[in-house]
């Protein structure tokens, strides 16, 4: 049990308004050596984040193409110890794969059998999932001269030897005793490895660091907010934060919780102007009011901020949510070009934040040169040009009333990665609506361990009316997006029904790939958006797509297995599932493997509690379960399967079992951490409470619904 997401549950309100396997237990996968290639070449490698340090994410490879696509077939797959999330973009360097997993484990395959070569686990203890607003997920490793290096759920960032996987050294880049994470991939540059990390919901002081690649010392680091007044980091942020940033903030209260601004995901290198661009995510607490007196643009939250790669000294910054509110962090992948604009070519960056519009901004200076809507938002009307800065609809920060955002924290696009095709000039942006009511938390006040928002986070009812639900449903969408960045329009458009898609990969073959929430792996043609190819994945695709070629042949590579924040704490409309592991997939066009069935093992039966409930407990626990547990157990205890529903659970029907787990902290290591130190024993019997009659009424129903 652990805390909601705050962006992802209101939507109900405003609606209304293991070890690893194989895939047959041998080191070769079926048809991996059945059909003879050409002499062997060198690997085409897809040695970084993004592809290339532009982070594109395009291949020009085109072997596999809009013409042959159809018949793409799985080559090989490995399947994970672990069900939860997998976000990860794999890295292919010289025929290996590497990857990183949920829990921060990495593996390394050979990139044309599948045969494993080693395997890392750092151990992270599962007590680090309490301070994960977003699930135990692991975005990538980096790999620079020989060394793989991954960061940590708990803060440690780890080089590791690329042939053995044995580490080289092991660094701890954040203050164990607050609640940081670490969920995004390194970055490597000029000898120095650049990781930020995570935990603005419930407070910390967000900054990305820079450490000798060959040794692990810190180089450099750069804080995103200002600390307390007129004391110094001795960080190479102290003067600009003193001269532009501080004086942008007001009060006393942000210093509690460390102002946010994590730098959670977004860092790029920028090889051809030596910059390094990092995107910063909201503020701690959330809301302008609460955090800052509901004055001043709060610089850098919600930045993209240039710096110098080997001191760290600021260069230029571009603030996209001035004096931000809804949780639109800036950290979503930033993406390098070349582009022609107004007859000349103008090295640019492009940026789709959460916030619905899309930027193109002169990397050189920073200077804006345009921003249009990708997505039907209403916080803002435009961006104006001339200053910058966002023209706010009328109402938008929810001062006096409640504000029914179109699309919110979750984000019109969110950390899955985009693609841009130089052949094509489009960028291909998964894209989605899920609305959210905002109102600010009457009587606020600072809870350490805890969501620090300062906006109510309506603790909604779900209806139990089929078609209040389906309307609910409804309103969940997202879509495939291709986008022309100079024009600034769409020009074609994928549906894919609910939200929460994969991130895509370009290619020089005409093809867009793309994964879904709903199991699908898919193959668009780039230039028009015709459906090519699909394979059934059994389980949501949210990682980003790789290419790369070994021995003559090309091959597409993507991790499967669904998770993270929205997936964890929508509720489920379908009724009960039971996840499968996480999975890296790999596809050719003479592949000759094939996943084995879907379990169609059910999940537990439900028993109807026998214990009293009064209504007054019943509600009680309600309340307390959408603060504190509905991150991971979905809406009103409607699990979405990745973690257990506690419905099932065996413990509801033993008081003391329950108090062991949710108090004492029986299942940590699972974790699933003890609660002492935000609930009583008291309210963690109402939550027993609340969840028991939840289980009768499922039992009552049958067990088939939610």
């Amino acid at each position: 049990m652990t805390r909601r997401h705050p962006t992802v549950l209101p939507i109900i309100a405003a609606a209304l308004l293991g070890a690893c396997g194989t895939y047959a237990g041998t080191d070769t996968p079926p048809g991996s050596a059945a059909s003879p290639v050409s002499a062997p070449v060198a690997a085409q490698d897809w040695a970084m984040h993004g592809g290339t340090a532009d982070e594109q994410r395009y291949s020009p490879l085109d072997q596999i193409n809009a013409g042959n696509v159809a018949g793409l077939k799985l080559a090989w797959y490995q399947d994970f110890d672990t069900a939860r999330g997998q976000e990860a973009t794999p890295l292919v360097v010289d025929g290996v794969l590497y990857t990183s997993t949920a829990w921060s484990k990495v593996y390394a395959f050979d990139a044309a059998t599948g045969r494993t070569l080693w395997q890392y686990d750092p151990q992270v203890p599962g007590k680090a999932a309490v301070n994960a607003c977003c699930d135990v997920v692991n975005r990538g490793v980096a790999y620079s001269k020989g060394r793989i290096f991954v960061g940590t759920l708990d803060g440690r960032l780890v080089a590791l030897d690329a042939k053995t996987g044995k580490p080289d050294w092991i660094t701890q880049t954040t203050d164990t005793t607050k609640p940081y994470t670490i969920t995004g991939a390194p970055r490597v540059a000029r000898g120095k490895v650049f990781i930020g990390n995570g935990g603005a919901d419930f407070g910390v002081r967000g900054y990305v660091s820079a450490y000798d690649e060959e040794t692990g010392k810190l180089a450099w680091r750069f804080y995103t907010v200002p600390g307390k007044p007129g004391a110094k980091d001795g960080a190479a942020s102290d003067d600009i934060l003193s001269r532009l940033a501080a004086p942008t903030w007001f009060g006393d209260k942000y210093l509690e919780l460390g102002g946010g601004g994590t730098v959670w995901d977004a860092i790029v290198y920028d090889e051809d102007l030596n910059q390094l661009y990092i995107g910063v995510g909201n503020g701690s607490p959330l809301t302008l009011k609460e955090r800052s007196e509901g004055k001043g643009d709060n610089l850098f939250l919600s930045s993209i901020v240039a710096l110098d790669p080997d001191t760290g000294r600021y260069l230029w910054h571009y603030q996209e949510v001035p004096g931000e509110t809804w949780d639109f962090t800036a950290t979503a992948q930033i993406t390098l070009a070349t582009l022609n604009i107004g007859g000349m070519p103008r090295q640019v960056l492009m940026h789709a934040p959460k916030n619905g519009f899309f930027y193109v901004i002169d990397r050189k200076t920073g200077t804006l040169i345009s921003a249009e809507k990708f997505a039907p938002v209403n916080w803002a009307e435009r961006i104006d040009l001339a200053t910058g800065r966002p023209v706010e609809a009328p109402g938008a920060r929810y001062e006096s009333e409640a504000f029914l955002a179109t699309s919110a924290g979750a984000g019109a696009h969110s950390w899955q990665p985009m693609s841009y095709s130089p052949k094509t000039g489009l960028v291909y942006l998964p894209t989605q609506m899920i609305a959210a009511l905002y109102n600010h938390e009457k009587g606020f006040r600072i809870e350490p361990g805890q969501w620090n928002l300062g906006y109510d986070m309506m603790t909604s009812r779900m209806p139990g009316d089929p078609a209040v639900q389906a309307q609910i449903r409804a309103s969940l969408t997202g879509w495939l997006s291709a986008w022309d960045p100079v024009a600034q329009k769409e020009v074609w458009r994928g549906q894919h029904g609910g939200p929460w898609n994969g991130g895509t990969l370009a290619t020089a073959g005409d093809l867009v790939f793309q994964g879904t929430a709903a199991g699908t792996f898919d193959a668009y043609r780039a230039s028009d958006g015709q459906k090519l190819w699909s394979f059934a994945a059994q389980s949501g695709v949210m990682a980003g797509p790789v290419s790369f070629q070994v021995g003559g042949r090309q091959y597409i590579a993507v991790l499967a297995g669904y998770g993270g924040a929205v997936p964890l704490s929508l509720p489920s409309f379908d009724g009960p599932t039971v996840p499968i592991n996480g999975r890296v997939l790999v596809f050719s066009l003479d592949g000759m493997a094939s996943l084995p069935p879907k379990s169609d093992a059910a999940p537990p039966p439900i028993v109807a509690p026998t214990f009293a409930m009064s209504a007054e407990r019943v509600e009680e626990g309600r309340l307390l379960f959408g603060k504190v547990c509905a991150a991971c157990h979905g809406l009103e205890a409607w699990s979405g399967g990745i973690v257990p529903d506690l419905r099932r659970s065996g413990a509801l029907h033993d008081a003391q079992v329950w108090q062991d787990i949710v108090i004492g902290g029986a299942l940590q290591d699972n974790g699933m951490v003890g609660f002492a130190k935000t609930l009583t024993p008291s309210q963690a019997e109402s939550i027993r409470h609340f969840v028991g009659d939840q289980a009768r009424t499922l039992a009552g129903r049958g067990a088939k619904k939610p």
